[in-house]
């Protein structure tokens, strides 16, 4: 109880939500409060003591994050104190049981013939037990004591099984990917409406950049990248411990099990000691708890943020590797990772550096188009969700003023929308197809990443009206059930963003913040 008021108090005493800690190069720059960051208005500056004392209206922002924790809400020297803690985990279980249940039971009150998934225990923690494909960031879900990792599986080398459906669009792949001058607005075209897996991995190079389309350069081109990559980690993973690096990677190190809950070969019993006792860390993700893989993204991460001093490593950016790993590493395996245990350790140390060097340079490209997102202030995020907040004024109007009614800011519940590009909203291979569109648009992380949130939200726009209280909207829209969606609710998030880009993208101005 004691961490857990000092937490509290941490919170509290907070500056500003963006924090700016060390100028060196490859320094960490934490975010704080990811899962609903608070809001400060006028250009997020602290307000004067005189303005507090003048507004007297309760935040309600503040008194929901006062009910709810998460494991971003606090700093890391928070959770050291904790993990030195002994919980029990009954009563962490059902202390977080309790707030659900009472939650449901306002909800049950509000609307009886109200959807399952509004009763956020018996539907969340429920289906999480059920649904075939698990994904989603809900709290249910990273409180359902009941689930478990499946058993191991053995490595079934070889490519991807092809179904019947994909064989007509994987042959028109083929056909363009041996075209000794590929043409790239084919392959964007092609790959728009989801790429087939054989292909996915080869397809994802190129449009990522990292293969010239030329045929004849392409394997010249993987040998002398991956060449350069292990260079890197000779030149400077041996840095990590030094005094100006150590805190950069000491957070990367943690981070890691944090990724992708409930993938089952992300959460295997190698994990660091400071973690042991936090439950909410690594009773949800398998891979990520296997030492090699644990090493291969620590290495990713560390040089990558080495090499990129204006932004260094930032709490999100652990995410966006976990795409193009699943994607290269389907090159080799059968198993469908995101339902099944495998040890990677089957697989050789050579097949195993091939996948590390092609994720790095595929996500280094992937960052390059949004580092703003990333740099000190996080400038890029804060512009886009401001756009989602104009968007959304203008196509649910009825919406906006419901959230704007109840105090809810967009930056409460979209800033990770954009900080992960959805990543904690959706599954994993939602994920990958939602990528096979971005990776096909200029700009595709960029831009058309907000379009599609605004469609997203819209989804939910009749669920969102429904919910009469500040806490209501954010319990929802940060536990969205999004658990069973498929390739299908993903081409219909893509059509809906698709057609908002075409209304916009050509007319900026309507989407200007006026002062």
């Amino acid at each position: 109880m004691a961490s857990m008021s000092s937490g509290s108090s941490h919170r509290d005493n907070k500056a500003g939500f963006w924090k700016k800690n060390a100028t060196v190069p490859g320094s960490i720059k934490p975010v704080y409060g990811a899962q609903h960051p608070p809001i400060q208005r006028k250009g997020f500056n602290s307000p004067r003591k005189e303005d507090q004392a003048k507004n007297s209206k309760r935040d309600p922002f503040h008194d929901f994050e006062n009910q709810t924790s998460d494991a971003w809400d606090v700093g890391d020297d928070d959770l050291i104190t904790m993990a030195n803690v002994q919980m029990s985990l009954r009563d962490v279980h059902s202390s977080a049981k309790a707030v659900l249940e009472n939650h449901s039971r306002q909800a049950a009150s509000r609307n009886a013939n109200a959807h399952s998934f509004r009763n956020i225990d018996d539907g969340l923690v429920q289906s999480a037990q059920h649904y075939h494909h698990p994904g989603g960031p809900g709290l249910g879900v990273r409180l359902n004591s009941g689930w478990q990792p499946p058993k191991m599986t053995p490595i079934r080398f070889g490519p991807p099984v092809t179904s019947d459906r994909e064989a007509v669009k994987l042959e028109k792949f083929r056909t363009l990917l041996k075209e000794p001058n590929l043409n790239l607005d084919e392959l964007r075209k092609l790959s728009w409406s989801g790429i087939p897996k054989v292909v996915r991995p080869t397809a994802w190079k190129i449009l990522s950049g990292y293969l010239p389309p030329a045929a004849d350069r392409r394997e010249s081109t993987l040998e002398r990248k991956r060449k350069e990559y292990f260079s890197f980690i000779d030149q400077y993973y041996d840095t990590r411990h030094q005094d100006m690096h150590a805190e950069t990677f000491r957070q990367i190190h943690i981070d890691i099990p944090r990724m992708n809950p409930l993938i089952p070969i992300f959460q295997q019993k190698v994990v660091q000691e400071i973690l042991k006792d936090i439950p909410r860390m690594t009773s949800l993700a398998h891979l990520f708890q296997q030492k090699p893989v644990q090493e291969m993204f620590e290495r990713i991460l560390y040089i990558w943020a080495i090499r990129h001093p204006a932004s260094g490593y930032v709490q999100g950016i652990n995410d966006l590797v976990t795409p193009f790993f699943v994607v290269f590493l389907s090159e080799f395996i059968e198993n469908d990772i995101e339902i099944e245990n495998c040890n990677l350790l089957e697989l050789d140390k050579n097949t195993r550096a091939i996948i590390e060097a092609d994720s790095f340079w595929c996500t280094s490209r992937l960052l390059d188009g949004i580092q703003d997102n990333y740099t000190f202030a996080q400038p890029g995020i804060q512009m886009k969700v401001n756009a989602l907040r104009e968007l959304i004024k203008r196509i649910d109007a009825p919406m906006h003023q419901h959230l704007e009614r109840q105090s809810v800011e967009y930056l409460q519940f979209s800033f990770r929308w954009m900080n992960n590009l959805l990543m904690r909203e959706i599954p994993l291979h939602c994920t990958i197809r939602l990528w096979d569109t971005y990776l096909s648009e200029e700009n595709g992380f960029a831009d058309f990443h907000l379009y599609v949130c605004a469609a997203f939200l819209k989804r939910f726009s009749a669920d969102v009206l429904k919910e009469d209280d500040f806490q209501g909207i954010l319990m929802l829209l940060q536990n969205l059930p999004t658990q069973q969606w498929g390739d299908e609710e993903i081409g219909e998030l893509l059509a809906e963003a698709f057609k908002l880009k075409y209304m916009f993208a050509d007319a900026p101005k309507h989407l200007q913040v006026k002062s």
